[in-house]
């Protein structure tokens, strides 16, 4: 790799001012993203006939105040923990709930509630991410995207997957009054039985001595057959009514296996005018602590002022600087487009691909940041997940069809020094 780009890699947002325990919001933020609040459609007043103009919303991440907060029939936009299904029965399985390199099943990054107002079979309307934690894998998925440029960019094998779930107002899971949080809330029905050993994907599988504990994968089955199981396995065979407390459930599912658990609560990037940042958030994210910046920085910075690569990352850590602690971009809008870090390992129109179900064109709807790998604790060791963005893009119509989940598209930008081409 060239000098160029090993120290431009150096410049990874990798930390925050650990000072900041506490995420402070100017505007007390709705509970969808796009500014659409839980259930939109509940309510045939417009409130907001002003806003015309394009606008982007920004994510950020809080610990809930209450887990209750996050469950499905809330309709919540959380990141890490377990997925909170909004079709808890017809949940992706098989090969689409598994890497398409290593084959393991992927870990659940987020959840974006995301409905659309004039879309009624959208009234309710969720995105699901989903990653395979090897960072070996991911770099063979980048391999793959530039491979398929010149051809279809739908690929066979996915380290990153997306997908799509909606619900129209009446459904056979949800009421069709909006929740009340006052704890009075329920669903309708129970969800399909998931995995024991991840609480994430369906429990198509059952361990065949207690025919109780269910898993997605014989991977899994293995893991909590060695982690425990088998001495309790041998309790629910010779007592039914221990099934209760021998089982686990899955506030026992090892918090090792997934990401911490956060909220996503949202703001305008409006709300953060660059000239009301406070100077402890300098407008290079590299300068995350107090001080003058370090002198080789600064001679990187200046060294390589006229490099595309270095252009566009000053352009983008200006733009984060404004909300350094986002972790989400969303704008759905017809002419928002993303925020790139760098200007190589850029999709053109061509590498986007139509939607896989109704054929009609797919558009630019949410970023990830790569400031979410430091909530996750992402160490920075040589398998470990690290990205500059990771961009998803969504049927524009929504089409409703006859699957529940439909994989959508996300294209991972990763950093010159990690970006493999053929």
């Amino acid at each position: 790799m060239e000098p160029n780009a090993d120290k431009l890699r150096g410049l990874t947002i990798t930390s925050l001012d650990e000072e900041d325990d506490e995420l402070e919001l100017p505007h007390q933020s709705p509970s969808a993203i796009g500014g659409v609040g839980v259930g939109a459609g509940y309510d045939d007043e417009d409130d907001d006939d002003d806003e015309e103009a394009p606008e982007v919303t920004l994510g950020f991440l809080e610990k809930p105040k209450h887990p209750g907060l996050l469950l499905r029939h809330l309709f919540p936009s959380k990141a890490g923990g377990i997925p909170a299904w909004l079709d808890p029965v017809n949940m992706p399985s098989g090969n689409s709930s598994c890497c398409g390199f290593c084959g393991e099943p992927l870990q659940f990054v987020l959840q974006v509630y995301a409905p659309i107002e004039d879309n009624a079979a959208a009234f309710h309307r969720t995105l699901f991410m989903f990653m395979c934690p090897s960072m070996a894998c991911l770099l063979r998925d980048q391999h793959d995207q530039w491979k398929h440029r010149q051809g279809n960019p739908c690929r066979s094998g996915c380290s990153a997957k997306v997908f799509r779930c909606q619900l129209p107002r009446s459904n056979a899971f949800y009421s069709i009054e909006p929740p009340k949080h006052n704890g009075s809330d329920k669903p309708l029905c129970p969800g399909a039985p998931v995995c024991h050993w991840c609480g994430t994907w369906k429990g198509d599988k059952i361990c065949g001595s207690c025919k109780k504990a269910r898993y997605c994968s014989e991977k899994h089955q293995t893991l909590h057959w060695r982690s425990g199981h088998k001495s309790d396995c041998l309790q629910l065979i010779s007592s039914s009514e221990a099934s209760s407390s021998v089982l686990p459930s899955l506030g026992r599912v090892p918090a090792s296996k997934y990401w911490p658990e956060y909220e996503i609560a949202i703001d305008y990037e409006g709300a953060f005018d660059s000239d009301s940042c406070d100077e402890g958030n300098s407008k290079s994210l590299v300068m995350q602590r107090p001080g003058k910046p370090d002198d080789m920085m600064q001679s990187w910075m200046d060294q390589f002022e006229a490099d595309a690569d270095n252009k566009c990352w000053a352009s983008f850590q200006e733009r984060i600087s404004r909300a350094p602690k986002q972790v989400l971009r969303y704008c759905r809008e017809s002419n928002a487009k993303p925020l790139w870090a760098l200007s190589s390992g850029c999709p053109s129109n061509a590498d986007i691909p139509s939607c896989s179900y109704c054929k009609g064109p797919m558009c630019y709807e949410f970023q990830i940041m790569p400031q979410l790998l430091y909530y996750f604790g992402v160490k920075n060791e040589p398998d470990s997940l690290d990205w500059a963005t990771v961009v998803v893009y969504t049927c524009q119509g929504s089409c409703n069809q006859s699957v529940s989940y439909m994989e959508e598209f996300a294209w991972v930008q990763l950093y010159p020094t990690t970006t493999t081409r053929p």
